[in-house]
């Protein structure tokens, strides 16, 4: 059974590394590694490789998502809500569409801020690309009041609009019992203008604690890192792929002596 992930660049992903630990631990007779398309049409020649037999599955990170969904034949309303996905499944020639990010983001914060119950309460999301639009979508359906703030408020509103969530100004920091930080880069927010009870999430992993985490853990505040969100998504991946749970091992220790960080 061959699966992995698909992104450029790819080298620094930890996915290969999780998912070879569980199937390790499973004791199946499966491979997973990274697959890096130089570009679209490469990409569309691995799923089409999928498509003929050779892939069981296909996890896809940047810049491919929105393509997988658009090379798929049938997609979850998840996927379709995000317009995008991070799985690509395949059997008897067709190709099936998903996204669990969203599930990772919660599964996130279920984690490391079990004490934030999301629903009816204030949620800022910085950012407006496809991370974004996945945590947009998820903390929508959690029931939380999302707001979304970007530098760019053309892009604000049309993924706002698409999504049912508002565009907010940075005055709407103060009042979020969430900021979560779907940037490629830190976000350079005043922290003091957050609530004391405040959570902040951000969605990179490299490095593990990211500026943004840093400045609200020096006020005192919950953080959560991306590291769980990427263990998160993984986790319904991983069953989607090979029909079973993964095994319970700690992936997050082996994770983080990659990273260079302390378990």
């Amino acid at each position: 059974m061959l699966a992995g992930v698909a992104g450029q660049p790819i080298a620094h992903s930890l996915s290969p590394l999780i998912h070879t630990a569980w199937i390790t631990a499973a004791g199946l007779e499966a491979d997973y590694r990274a697959f890096a398309p130089a570009d679209a049409a490469d990409f569309a020649a691995l799923v089409a490789d999928g498509r003929a037999g050779r892939l069981r599955g296909l996890n896809v990170t940047a810049p491919f998502k929105e393509q997988a969904l658009a090379l798929a034949d049938e997609a979850s309303a998840t996927a379709m809500t995000c317009g995008s996905a991070n799985l690509l499944l395949f059997g008897d020639g067709q190709v099936r569409a998903d996204s669990t990010d969203g599930a990772g983001l919660m599964a996130a914060l279920a984690e490391q801020a079990p004490q934030l119950d999301v629903r009816g309460q204030s949620v800022v999301v910085l950012g407006a690309g496809g991370a974004a639009r996945a945590a947009v979508a998820a903390l929508k359906a959690a029931g939380a009041n999302v707001g979304v703030l970007n530098r760019t408020r053309a892009r604000a509103e049309a993924l706002a609009g698409e999504l049912g969530a508002a565009v907010v100004e940075v005055t709407a920091l103060s009042e979020a019992a969430l900021v979560v930080n779907a940037l490629s880069v830190s976000p350079g927010i005043d922290v003091s203008r957050l609530r004391d009870d405040a959570v902040l999430m951000d969605m990179t992993y490299r490095p593990l604690i990211t500026s943004f985490l840093m400045q609200g853990r020096s006020r005192g505040l919950a953080t959560v890192d991306g590291l769980a969100m990427l263990i998160g998504q993984a986790r319904p991946s991983f069953q989607a792929i090979f029909g079973i749970e993964p095994p319970a091992i700690d992936v997050r220790a082996a994770a983080l002596t990659a990273l260079g960080e302390t378990p």
